[in-house]
């Protein structure tokens, strides 16, 4: 079990907390507010929670699991997904609590959570915030995908990628908005998608899944040099 803790700073004053395990993170869960954040930088796509089969968004960052290949040092240079960011940090019964078992807490390269006058410093306040973030924005974006199921928008992607070494990868279980079902609708459906924010959303989802192929280039370039 866990060893979950109510956080408090006369208890965890110490504690520090490191972006190094963003490094074994391959898919990153994101709500709506992060599309347009995410897009420039990650493939956003869909797929299934393996226990209740609901459909939630990610962000691809490898090509297989345990391995991002976006980390520079050791760390994510660009936008860096709230699910990322509240790692090892949960909400229960209006508090915030830590799972101190989570890699986050050991790395080496840790930031403090408190300042030593005991308020919240830069790192806990980025969870803070991110921890708002998904609490806002997961039902939000529940209700998204549930416009975009009634409507027939989702459709499973091929991602197959083939690599220097003879190696083929094949991506499974991800799902985008089809562009031709989008297209397809009629006028007075789209013009809701529109006024819902569901349109920008869209576009932006189906925009993004060109960086799957910059994610093959970097995979194919560390075959050479493996400190690429």
């Amino acid at each position: 079990m866990p060893a979950w803790e109510i956080l408090n700073q006369e208890a965890h004053a110490g504690l520090r907390v490191s972006r190094a395990v963003d490094g074994g993170r391959h898919f990153a869960q994101i709500v709506a507010d992060e599309f347009l954040k995410a897009q420039p930088y990650y493939a956003i796509l869909f797929t299934k929670h393996p226990e209740t089969g609901a459909f939630y968004a990610g962000v691809v960052m490898g090509v297989e699991p345990g391995r991002n290949l976006l980390t520079e040092h050791g760390t994510l240079p660009d936008y860096r997904p709230a699910d990322l960011e509240r790692q090892g940090f949960f909400v229960a019964d209006g508090n915030i609590v830590i799972d101190r078992e989570h890699a986050v807490f050991s790395g080496p390269d840790g930031q403090a959570l408190f300042e030593p006058d005991g308020s919240a410093a830069l790192p806990l306040k980025r969870v803070q915030q991110a921890l708002h973030t998904l609490e806002k924005g997961i039902p939000e974006t529940d209700a998204i995908i549930q416009r975009l199921l009634s409507r027939r928008l989702l459709e499973p992607i091929d991602v197959s990628l083939d690599f220097d070494d003879g190696e083929r990868l094949r991506l499974e279980g991800l799902y985008t908005i089809s562009l031709d079902a989008l297209h397809a609708l009629p006028d007075e459906e789209v013009l809701a998608m529109f006024r819902q924010g569901d349109l920008q959303l869209a576009y932006a989802q189906t925009a993004s899944v060109r960086h799957l192929r910059t994610l093959g280039r970097i995979r194919n370039s560390r075959l050479l040099d493996p400190r690429a």
